[in-house]
């Protein structure tokens, strides 16, 4: 039994399951984790959940982190959310979903994305606005998928979340995001147009229904005390960073998208934004006080860097990798991202977090490892096979409709070496992404003090011989590979000391040193697979992958 320490609750919400981290407060020491499954539905392209069930799997994994970490509930003094991005929740007047959400790696709204993308101006002009072009994984495409695939679902929507966002208003029964979910959706903006909508207000019908949500579609809401309306268009700065983008949704966007801003949640000034308390359902949901704050939590991006110490109170233009069901490459930074190949999000503590994303990362490679009825450690170099393992399509780069690629098989080839070259296949396309990702931080990708920064390397993958030694390879950079395995839950986490102390969220995550970890010296970078893999995707990409 750990006594009457304070401690804080940090919930990782992704794709296929909840995990919810117990931490103490003041020395960041993780206590204990819970978790609860969700299922992901559909074939094809579609890839949906029931927000219901994340939902349930919170309260699961919450209670049983408490429970494990050997503490009071009544110890627990915030929570925050981290949750996946991109997401469609589509709320009815009764305020419960009125379908499954369309999930990020749901690519059936690739045509929709390409008609946004060469709408409103083109690339330039969604990079000017939003930092992001459209493409099938952000919630823009998807909305305007369900307008027109089911426009009776469209037609009925009393309110419009992000799979966050619906927790957190489980959680308070208040409509509220963060300016880092809410900058992947291509509807806000993060540039310097001027906004006649400013901040979002308003939620949806219903009040009183069983989700909580607030009264008066279209009324304006306060978050932490500050009037709704009250950011300019210069956008809401956040407690912790002065130079906070801008944080308003883009009216011209939500007309091309008939999307009314009464539907979208409030945008708090930072993820660690004090909004409320727990409702008296969230309370006995959890097993935990009403008294317990809550914070407005962002995107689970967002919180990995939060947990790494990413931020304007710690470590800037420092790349990281994460290996998981997606494959990513972000770091936080002041500079303002224009890269059409990356999305230009918002961080959750008022700094920037440009970001490339790939689909096809550790879930294709074990898909490749049990067809050949191999261990995923069982691998060899894959020498002349290449393998582009784009199982579910792809995202970076965007090629949203293919499928995966094997080629230069022998009668000799070792079976290992085709699970290596799927490895090296995933490892390539989410590094591809790296240059530009410097870039966008202002930075020279040749410079030596540049090229031999570390690679922090993050997600389940990290944890894999394979994984490191494929990217320590094909990068040949140094690596460090944090000790802490829930970074997204410890930066939710860090997010809800934040809201109770007032404290900045990075600050605290440096001081609990969450992002510390083993250095693992570079391996001589091995150009000839880089430049085999590069030839293929070049070749295909044209006509065999499209």
């Amino acid at each position: 039994m750990h006594g009457s320490r304070s401690v804080v609750i940090g919930v990782d919400s992704s794709t296929q399951s909840t995990k919810a981290a117990v931490v103490d407060a003041e020395t960041g020491e993780l206590l204990a984790v819970g978790r609860a499954p969700h299922a992901v539905t559909g074939t094809g392209g579609a890839r949906e959940s029931d927000p219901e069930e994340w939902w349930t799997a919170l309260g699961t994994a919450v209670r049983a982190a408490v429970r494990s970490a050997g503490v009071p509930a009544a110890s627990v003094t915030g929570i925050a959310v981290a949750g996946q991005q991109h997401g469609l929740v589509t709320l009815g007047a009764d305020g419960r979903p009125l379908r499954p959400a369309l999930l990020w790696n749901d690519t059936r709204s690739a045509p929709q994305a390409a008609a946004l993308a060469a709408g409103l101006g083109g690339e330039t002009s969604w990079l000017e606005r939003t930092g992001s072009v459209p493409v099938a994984s952000m919630t823009a495409a998807k909305w305007q998928w369900l307008r027109e695939h089911e426009p009776a679902h469209a037609e009925a929507v009393a309110g419009v979340r992000l799979p966050h966002d619906y927790l957190t208003e489980r959680l308070t029964g208040l409509a509220v995001t963060d300016p880092g979910d809410a900058s992947g959706t291509c509807w806000y903006g993060t540039g310097g147009v001027p906004n006649r909508a400013g901040v979002a207000r308003g939620a949806a019908a219903g009040a009183g229904g069983p989700q909580g949500v607030a009264a008066g579609a279209g009324a304006p809401q306060s978050v932490a005390g500050v009037p709704a309306g009250a950011y300019d268009s210069a956008g809401p700065v956040g407690p912790y960073d002065s130079a906070a983008p801008v944080g308003a949704y883009d009216p011209d966007i939500l007309d091309l998208l008939g999307l009314d801003p009464a539907l979208l949640p409030t945008v708090a000034p930072t993820g660690a934004t004090r909004v409320g308390t727990l409702t008296p359902a969230a309370a006995e949901a959890l097993g935990l006080p009403r008294t317990v704050v809550v914070a407005a939590g962002t995107g689970d991006n967002m919180a990995a860097a939060v947990g790494l110490g990413l931020g304007g109170a710690g470590l800037l233009d420092h790349p990281v990798v994460s290996l998981g069901t997606s494959g990513t490459v972000f770091a936080a930074t002041r500079a303002r991202p224009a890269d059409p190949g990356l999305a230009g999000f918002a961080a959750a503590d008022g700094t920037r977090l440009p970001l490339g994303c790939t689909l096809n990362c550790t879930l294709a490679v074990d898909r490749f490892a049990t067809l050949l009825g191999l261990e995923r450690e069982d691998t060899a170099p894959g020498g002349e096979v290449v393998v582009l393992p784009y199982l579910d399509g792809e995202r970076t780069p965007d090629l949203p409709h293919a499928a995966g690629l094997v080629t230069g098989l022998r009668h000799d080839t070792d079976r290992r070496a085709i699970l290596g070259a799927a490895y090296e296949g995933a490892a390539f396309t989410v590094l591809r992404a790296l240059d530009g990702l410097l870039a966008a931080c202002g930075l020279d990708p040749a410079d030596p003090s540049v090229r031999d920064r570390p690679l922090r390397l993050i997600g389940g993958g990290a944890r894999g011989r394979a994984w490191t030694d494929t990217v320590r390879r094909l990068s040949g950079r140094p690596l460090v590979v944090p000790a802490a395995e829930e970074l997204v839950a410890l930066g939710a986490a860090a997010l809800a000391a934040g809201a109770v102390t007032g404290d900045d969220p990075v600050a605290l995550a440096v001081a609990w040193g969450t992002g510390a970890g083993a250095l693992l010296p570079p391996l001589a970078r091995d150009a000839a697979t880089w430049d085999r893999i590069e030839t293929v995707l070049t070749a295909a990409a044209p006509t065999l992958l499209r």
